[in-house]
């Protein structure tokens, strides 16, 4: 049994109502899972372990879709169905979950309009969000309320009978799924709306499984605030107003209980406001304060950002979605948090992908999604392949490196893996850049420089005279080459 002690509730509680405490240790292990802007280019492969230490990934925003306010979109720019081709999206999903990782998935955002909010129908809503979940067999959903719908209680009640609806069958079918609220927080704590929002999403049958607060942006006046203090005082309020909460609603939780619903967001590195900037030493002592009270998530802003900017001066504030803005070496803040115990690091890069067997498996062209990797072909940064049932894309131009062998001690892979190919897929559909070129290639004819010919029906351009040398159809077609392609192969770079 643990020791409870009650007492009046202190400042920023509510009055007259009793705190639980207890001198335990912590009930939960805090574990990392740093957001992803997925549509944000360049690519982040959160599915390289090279690329992201931790195993698990908050993967934002999906909104609705500005044609279609019941439909699902990515950002606004991709439905599920473009994000997987252009985005690679599922197949990176699949790989990451092969190397012992997952996915939480988070809708809303600061940005567009979220699905609850856009639409209306709450027949179709409810379709929107079982499809969601179905689609990317989601066991965690973030719901990232910001901005205008924090207030919105139309949208709210809409959201909340919506994920009931969902959480309840997938509970059902064996299937359960987690919820949490991501919010903005004061260095007091939640706002009142915000309160509101976690009220009522548990007395609208929702099991929350926690409150992710985004500690950053307090605009609080200071010349040079405290980043690390601003967020514990907002962590700590959350933790007064959740307690209150849940006492109020006939929930006796621990300290820790409570803790355990807690999470945090930083912005890494620059916030939005001049003047706040969260630095690795801040990042410590929020790893330090989550493993000591047992906070139930740590998440960051983002994985994209987890870099040092290039061609800035120190001191110089820097804006970017790619780039931290501040001195750090590249997944700096990562590596901090992804060390927190409740979920272990990849640590092994090379081995914590599952490589199919090397000798017994075959690649066919008619079933490759992309070209199968030749040996002597020169790859340019961004080039898809496949080799041995995986779909591998291009770090830097790089020829001759087998994509499935480990690297040289102390080096990387030119290649990084993008996920296995399924069983079902087809050779890819070259897309033609011109049209009216009808004369088939023919043997024994002289081919002078610019002249276009249709090879395998598809079009050629000759570089230099030419005669009985047929047009390549191995791609990427070598630069020496006297037929040059006049069509796309997916998995080519735009930039090729």
């Amino acid at each position: 049994m643990l020791l409870l002690v009650l007492g009046l509730a202190g400042a920023g509680g509510t009055l007259g109502v009793m705190h639980l405490r207890n001198t335990a240790g912590p009930t939960a292990k805090s574990w990392a899972v740093p957001y992803v802007d997925v549509t944000l280019t360049p690519t982040f492969q959160f599915q390289d372990p090279t690329a992201n230490p931790a195993n698990d990934v908050a993967l934002g925003f999906v909104v609705a879709h500005p044609k279609n306010a019941c439909i699902p979109s990515w950002g606004g720019a991709y439905t599920t169905d473009q994000a997987a081709s252009a985005l690679e999206l599922d197949r990176r999903i699949d790989q990451l979950r092969q190397a012992g990782g997952d996915i939480t998935l988070s809708l809303g955002g600061l940005n567009n309009s979220e699905l609850a909010v856009a639409c209306t129908d709450q027949t179709k809503l409810d379709a929107a969000y079982r499809y969601l979940v179905n689609r990317y067999d989601v066991k965690t959903l973030d719901l990232d309320i910001e901005g205008a719908a924090v207030a919105d209680q139309a949208s709210l009640q809409r959201r909340v009978e919506a994920v009931a609806a969902v959480q309840k069958e997938r509970k059902a079918a064996g299937k359960p799924l987690a919820v949490w609220l991501t919010l903005p927080v004061a260095p007091s704590g939640l706002t009142q709306d915000g309160v509101g929002v976690v009220r009522g999403m548990i007395e609208g049958g929702v099991d929350l499984r926690g409150v992710n607060v985004m500690t950053m942006d307090y605009n609080n006046g200071d010349a040079d605030p405290d980043m690390l203090a601003l967020s514990l005082s907002a962590l700590n309020g959350t933790h007064k107003q959740l307690s209150d909460l849940y006492l109020q609603l006939g929930h006796k939780l621990t300290s820790p209980q409570v803790w355990s619903r807690i999470g945090a967001t930083p912005m890494i590195g620059q916030n939005d406001i001049d003047t706040e900037r969260f630095t690795l030493d801040d990042a410590e002592g929020l790893r330090r304060f989550a493993v000591d009270n047992g906070l139930g998530r740590v998440s960051m802003w983002s994985l994209n950002r987890d870099a040092p900017c290039r061609g800035t001066f120190a001191n110089v504030v820097v804006h970017s979605n790619t780039c931290s803005g501040v001195d750090q070496e590249a997944l700096a803040f990562s590596k901090v948090f992804a060390g927190l115990p409740g979920k272990a690091a990849n640590s092994d890069a090379q081995g914590s992908v599952e490589i199919p067997n090397r000798v017994t498996t075959t690649d066919d062209p008619k079933t490759s999604p992309y070209p199968v990797w030749r040996m002597t072909a020169l790859y340019v940064t961004g080039y898809k392949v496949v080799w041995r049932g995986v779909v591998y894309e291009a770090k830097w131009a790089n020829s001759g490196q087998d994509p499935s062998a480990a690297p040289p001690a102390g080096t990387q892979s030119a290649w990084s893996v993008i996920g296995p190919v399924s069983p079902v897929e087809k050779a890819p559909k070259p897309i033609p850049l011109v049209s009216g070129v009808t004369d088939p290639w023919a043997a024994g004819t002289i081919y002078r420089r610019g002249s276009r010919v249709l090879f395998g029906g598809l079009p050629y351009e000759a570089q230099w005279t030419t005669k009985d040398e047929t047009p390549s159809t191995e791609f990427p077609v070598d630069a020496d080459d006297p037929w040059k392609p006049l069509f796309r192969i997916p998995g080519e770079p735009a930039t090729n």
